[in-house]
C-alpha cells in the first residue's frame, strides 16, 4: 500500500480513499472542503452551498452532505444563516480528575449550569452498581457543562446523602464537585468508566442545545473512596462534536 508522504499519523490511510478507487462525490468535496477548513481557520467563514456547488460543480445536496458532516465531525459549526470553522476540540483526560481541570488546562472557562438537584430513596439498580443499600436517601445531581459558556455536555451525579448531607446547602453548583469532595475530606480511591457512543434523547439534547442526531460520547463511571467504599456513580455525555479523550499508557 502507499502512503502519500504528507500522510499525517492520525488521518484515514490514503485519505480514506478506498483501493478500488472509486470515490463518492461527497466525499471528494468533503474533502476539499476540509483543505478549505485549514486555510480559513478557526471562525472563518464558509462558503455559501450554492458557491460551493459552482465552485467544485456539482449539485447541491452534495455538498450540503459533505456540510453536514464536517459538522457532525466539529470541524464546522452552524452560525446563524451561515457555517463557519469551528475550534480545536477539548481534551478530556481519562484519569480521575474533575471536568474543571481538564477544560482549564486548556485556556477555557469551565462551568456548570444546575438543572435538578434531588433526593430519593437508592432504587435496586443502583445499589446494585454502586454497593449503596436500597432505600437509602440518595441525592441526584444534574448539571449542564459549560466551556466559555458554550453547552457541551450534561453530567448526572448520584451519591450517598449519608455521605454529604448538607450538599443543597454547601455546595456550589457551578463549582467543582470533586473539589467539595476534597474539601470534606473526601479522597477518591479507583473507579470503573465504560464509554460508548450514543443519540441524545430529546431531553438531553434540548438541554444541552443540539440536534438529536448529533453522536454523543457518554461516560459511566462508579468510584470508590481511599477505603473501597461506594463514593459516587456518574453519567456524563459529552458532544461528539466538541470532545475528545486522551489518557496515557503504560506496559
Amino acid at each position: 500500500m502507499d502512503y502519500p508522504n504528507d500522510q499525517a499519523p492520525g488521518a484515514p490511510v490514503r485519505s480514506g480513499i478506498p483501493e478500488h478507487g472509486r470515490v463518492p462525490k461527497y466525499y471528494a468535496v468533503k474533502a476539499r472542503i476540509d483543505r478549505l477548513v485549514g486555510e480559513l481557520g478557526e471562525g472563518g467563514a464558509i462558503p455559501t452551498e450554492r458557491d460551493l456547488s459552482e465552485r467544485y460543480e456539482v449539485a447541491r445536496e452534495t455538498v450540503r452532505q459533505a456540510l453536514r458532516e464536517l459538522v457532525l465531525e466539529g470541524k464546522l459549526r452552524r452560525q446563524g444563516r451561515g457555517t463557519v470553522v469551528a475550534g480545536p476540540k477539548l481534551e478530556q483526560p481519562l484519569s480521575l480528575a474533575s471536568y474543571t481541570e481538564g477544560v482549564r488546562r486548556q485556556g477555557r472557562t469551565p462551568g456548570r449550569a444546575l438543572v435538578t438537584l434531588d433526593r430519593f430513596p437508592c432504587p435496586e439498580a443502583l445499589a446494585a452498581e454502586t454497593g449503596l443499600t436500597r432505600g437509602e436517601p440518595v441525592w441526584h445531581l444534574e448539571r449542564v457543562l459549560l466551556a466559555d459558556d458554550e453547552r457541551v455536555g450534561l453530567e448526572s451525579t448520584y451519591v450517598s446523602v449519608a455521605r454529604l448531607p448538607d450538599l443543597d446547602t454547601a455546595f456550589d453548583p457551578d463549582s467543582s464537585f470533586y473539589a467539595h469532595l476534597a474539601g470534606q475530606g473526601i479522597a477518591f480511591g479507583d473507579a470503573d468508566e465504560r464509554i460508548e457512543t450514543v443519540l441524545a434523547t430529546p431531553r438531553e439534547a434540548l438541554l444541552i442545545g443540539t440536534p438529536p442526531a448529533l453522536p454523543m460520547l457518554l461516560i459511566h463511571r462508579v468510584s470508590r473512596d481511599a477505603e473501597g467504599g461506594p463514593l459516587e456513580r456518574v453519567r456524563t455525555l459529552y458532544r461528539g462534536d466538541r470532545f475528545s479523550f486522551t489518557t496515557h499508557l503504560r506496559g
